[in-house]
């Protein structure tokens, strides 16, 4: 008998707690924006600037909302963030969310546009390993001129 469980152990649940322990051999991709919301609208406009520099973090938390994963980024130039993820984080709920603005009248973070819910395992069907993260913004401290104007021509758009 314990030569049976033995045998178990190492065919079975050694390989598996090696292997997860291991980093993904193709780590996941994740990319997402940092705006400036310039007419203070609570959307991307065609006034929107993007951020460079600006903070972002990625958090995995089990069921219990524990942090189990965290890692900081940063945007580029263009206010692009790229954050490496080299494990799958099937089990838990990964969010990306706002650390900081460079800007200082432009760093006080959006509400409901401060964090974005991305998807990082690879048991979905998703084929490529890149990962999206919907925008995220911070609010300019004062709206900026000609603002009325574009947030009227686009509620006419509407129509």
């Amino acid at each position: 008998m314990a030569k049976s469980v033995l045998m178990l152990a190492l065919c079975v649940l050694l390989p598996a707690l090696i292997s997860a322990s291991r980093p993904m051999s193709r780590p996941f991709l994740l990319q997402g924006r940092v705006y400036c919301d310039t007419c203070r609208a609570g959307f991307e406009t065609s006034a929107t600037t993007y951020i460079p520099h600006a903070k972002v973090r990625v958090e995995c938390k089990n069921r219990q909302q524990k942090v189990l994963y965290s890692m900081e980024g940063m945007t580029d130039a263009t206010g692009t963030y790229h954050i490496r993820v080299n494990e799958d984080h099937g089990d838990e709920t990964c969010d990306v969310v706002l650390v900081s603005s460079p800007l200082g009248n432009c760093n006080k973070a959006d509400p409901g546009r401060d964090r974005a819910r991305v998807v990082l395992t690879s048991y979905n069907g998703i084929v490529s390993d890149t990962r999206f993260a919907n925008a995220m913004g911070f609010m300019k401290d004062e709206v900026m001129s000609g603002c009325t104007t574009l947030l009227q021509s686009l509620m006419e758009e509407d129509d």
